[in-house]
């Protein structure tokens, strides 16, 4: 049984493992997307995603967290300007795992393409760019009192053709 046991520890030591998850997220921030395997890529999300959340608030403070997980000043350019500029609409899930139908030939695992989530084109409909959903709270009141107002305008407007349309019956 694996009570308690979240870390993936990829058959490594715990320096080799770090080296290794560095590695990649600066390979994936750099090249936008790459080919690992499933195991990998699910320990990767887990490490990166964290890194994509933070370089969304470009602070100094944040600029050296991150930097003292990836130890590499290019990926962290790339992450604070181009990456977060596209990813700071996002609430979260910035990463996407593709199962490929290929196997390592070496020993048979599992292969997958990594990639970042707003870098692939072929998702969007015509190059439209979603507006932002909110997930949590209710509407203010001024946007409750103008919807409001919407609902009252349309109604007076379908019921006046209507009226129209009774008072010419009666009157023939």
């Amino acid at each position: 049984m694996r009570h308690g046991k979240k870390i993936n520890h990829l058959g490594r030591k715990s320096a080799h493992r770090h080296a290794l998850l560095s590695n990649m997220a600066s390979s994936l921030i750099l090249n936008k997307r790459i080919t690992t395997t499933v195991a990998k890529a699910k320990a990767l999300k887990k490490y990166v995603e964290p890194l994509l959340t933070k370089a969304k608030n470009d602070t100094t403070h944040s600029r050296r967290t991150v930097f003292s997980y990836l130890q590499n000043k290019e990926s962290i350019k790339t992450l604070f300007g181009e990456v977060a500029g596209r990813i700071a609409n996002r609430a979260g899930g910035y990463t996407r795992i593709i199962k490929l139908s290929e196997v390592r030939q070496g020993d048979a695992a599992d292969m997958c393409l990594m990639e970042l989530v707003d870098f692939n084109d072929l998702y969007t409909k015509d190059g439209a760019e979603k507006k932002a959903k909110t997930r949590r709270g209710r509407k203010s009141k001024k946007e409750e009192g103008v919807e409001d107002a919407k609902v009252v305008a349309e109604a007076t407007t379908e019921e006046k053709p209507k009226k129209a349309a009774k008072k010419t019956k009666k009157e023939e």
